[in-house]
Order: C-alpha cells, then sequence, then structure tokens
C-alpha cells in the first residue's frame, strides 16, 4: 500500500475543511438565495470539480477545463450565501489549486475575480465600509500568499526531481564509462597475449615439431612430450583470450544498484539472481532499462519506493519493476519508453508495461 506524503495529508485535511464548511447551510443555519437542496447541489458539484482538478495531472487540456468549472462553481456557492461566513475561503482553496492548472497570471486574475465575488458577498451581508474592506483585504491577501506559497513549492519540488533525474543520469553515465573502460582494458590484454606469448608458443610448437624428425628414438620420445605441453598451453592462452574477450565486464547487480543509490524522494531496491549471466550488449541495455524506469517514476509516479528485480526466467533474462506510485489507467508510451522498447527488440526482446497497480515495466531479453 502507498504511504501518504506531506503533501498528500495536507490535501485530506484542506479537503475535510472544504466539506465542514458547507455544513451550516446543509443544517440550515445559513439561508441561501437560491433553494438549498440546488445550493447543496451546487456545492457538491464543487467539491467533485476541485477535487478532480486538483488529481487530472495527466491530462492538462481536462484538467484546466475542470477546473474553470470549479472557479464558476465556487462563485454560486459563495456569492449565494449573504455574508458568507466561512464560505470565502473556498475560493482561498480555488486559487491555490490553480497555481498547479494554470500558469501564474491566470491565477492571480482567478484572485481578482474571486476577491470581487468576496466583496460583493460581504457587502450583501450589511457589513459597513470599514468591515467590507478589513474583510476584502485580508482574504486578497491570504488569497496571494497561498498562490505564491504553493507556486514556490512547486517550483522547489521540479527542481527537486530535475536534480534526481540528473543524480540518475550521472550514476548511469559512470557506470557505462567504467564497463567501456574494462571493456577496453581487458581488449588490450587479450591482444598482447594473443600478439607475445601465442606468437612464441607457436614458434615454439613449430621447432619442436621440426625436432620430432631428427634421428633419435630417445630424444623423439622428449620432444613429442614437449610438443605436446606446449599446445596445451597454446590453447590455454587462446582459451584465456577469448573468455577475456566474451566474458561480462561489469557486475550487473552493483551496477544497476549504482544506478538506484541515493535517488532523492525514492528508495529503490534491486535484486538479481545469482544465475543471470549477461553479455555487454545485454549489460548496457539493463542499465539503460533501471535509468528510465526511475527516471520516469521520479516524472511521474509519485512514488516513495521502487522494487526492481532480474531473473533467469527459461530462455530469458527479465528486469521486473515495480513502483508503489499513482499508475496510469491507461499509460501512453512516451520518447522514454518506445526507445527503452527498440532497444531490447534489437536485442531479440521486449518491453511491457502496465499502470493499472503502480506502474510495472516488465522488459525481457534472450538468455545468452
Amino acid at each position: 500500500m502507498r504511504r501518504l506524503g506531506p503533501e498528500e495529508w495536507s490535501g485530506l485535511a484542506m479537503l475535510v475543511v472544504c466539506a465542514g464548511i458547507g455544513i451550516p447551510v446543509v443544517l440550515g443555519a445559513a439561508d441561501p438565495d437560491i433553494p438549498a437542496a440546488l445550493w447543496v447541489a451546487v456545492y457538491t458539484a464543487w467539491f467533485v470539480a476541485i477535487v478532480a482538478a486538483a488529481a487530472l495531472e495527466e491530462r492538462r487540456g481536462t484538467q484546466r477545463a475542470v477546473y474553470a468549472v470549479s472557479v464558476v462553481l465556487s462563485w454560486v456557492v459563495v456569492v449565494t450565501v449573504p455574508g458568507g461566513g466561512l464560505l470565502p475561503v473556498l475560493l482561498v482553496v480555488v486559487a491555490a489549486v490553480g497555481t498547479e492548472v494554470v500558469r501564474l497570471p491566470a491565477s492571480l486574475v482567478v484572485v481578482a475575480l474571486n476577491t470581487v465575488v468576496i466583496g460583493i458577498t460581504l457587502a450583501r451581508g450589511g457589513n459597513d465600509a470599514t468591515g467590507l474592506l478589513v474583510g476584502v483585504g485580508f482574504y486578497a491577501l491570504i488569497q496571494v500568499a497561498s498562490v505564491f506559497s504553493v507556486a514556490a513549492i512547486r517550483r522547489e519540488q521540479q527542481l527537486r526531481r530535475d536534480l534526481a533525474e540528473a543524480h540518475v543520469e550521472q550514476q548511469t553515465a559512470s557506470v557505462l564509462l567504467a564497463d567501456a573502460a574494462r571493456t577496453a582494458e581487458r581488449l588490450r590484454i587479450s591482444r598482447e597475449l594473443h600478439d607475445l606469448i601465442g606468437h612464441q608458443l607457436t614458434v615454439l610448437t613449430l621447432e619442436l615439431e621440426a625436432a620430432r624428425h631428427r634421428p633419435g628414438e630417445a630424444a623423439r620420445e622428449h620432444v613429442e612430450r614437449a610438443g605436446r605441453v606446449a599446445r596445451e598451453l597454446l590453447g590455454d592462452v587462446r582459451a584465456t583470450v577469448g573468455e577475456l574477450r566474451t566474458a561480462p565486464a561489469t557486475d550487473l547487480r552493483e551496477a544497476l544498484r549504482s544506478v538506484g543509490r541515493d535517488v532523492p524522494g525514492l528508495d529503490v531496491a534491486v535484486e538479481v539472481d545469482d544465475a543471470v549471466q549477461v553479455d555487454e550488449e545485454q549489460t548496457a541495455a539493463l542499465v539503460r532499462a533501471m535509468q528510465e524506469i526511475v527516471t520516469n517514476t521520479l516524472r511521474h509516479a509519485g512514488a516513495r519506493e521502487l522494487w526492481v528485480e532480474v531473473a533467469r526466467d527459461g530462455e530469458a533474462v527479465t528486469l521486473t519493476a515495480v513502483d508503489d506510485g499513482r499508475g496510469a489507467a491507461t499509460p501512453i508510451a512516451g520518447n522514454g519508453l518506445r526507445g527503452l522498447a527498440e532497444r531490447f527488440a534489437a536485442l531479440g526482446g521486449a518491453v511491457d508495461y502496465d499502470g493499472r497497480d503502480g506502474f510495472r515495466v516488465l522488459a525481457r531479453v534472450p538468455a545468452r
């Protein structure tokens, strides 16, 4: 189950406040200018609209339309109750939510219009000039403070996400650069072994082969034994060279953990089965998959934990990643996921994903 963070708890508290503000009208303590049942229906519609406007982050067009509806409904809810009581607080909530939906200038326009509605409501409630000025000024300042506070928090969150993504990218680049350096050094050693020792042993074998044809049975036996040893040694050198060329240069478990290590705001757990063996191309693909998964989790999931497991599944090696975020009922592949799928397809594998319960990614490559 996903853990709620401070933002979620503060949002829930604000929803409770919004629900409680309408109780006096519902109980008949205040009389709206329209039928009470109609007022309750409008109030309920506003409540649903403002919650939807805060939740529809992935559908910006729909989110703005719903937010516009919530703004108009909030005006109806407030202006139809003379004096307003605490109902103008709803307009403060509308202004604060607007900072996450529209740009700052548009939010300030909403604040100005809300202030006009508050002034009309307080005037209809019989407030004198001083009370009207104090009330309008108070709610205007609260709205402005809320808008700029939320905007500052959003900027800070975006900077944290950008920093976390840069951290993941830097960790991935470090892993792949270290892998490339080790690969280059292994190839250099293998070439030197082949060029120096291999050449010398080949010459030795040819010399001993020539000596084997010389007269003398006693010498022939020793020469033949030496020839066998030399050929075996040459085979060992060639096998060592081949192993150096093909053996994986990177510890996959440590490479994946390095990518997900110390990511701000996200706990990443990585498990790699001991039976998993991959070559350099597959290692690079899995490391890039890890980078893309962590980055997407930071950008879109709102998650606090991510679990990644790499295991051998029959004739394939699978990477499974699951987070505890909000998920997506109909996930749309962006450039990152499409590029990831193309990378695995080039290796004979595939990538699948599912957003119904958190977000799950399953990447497969053929075992080699």
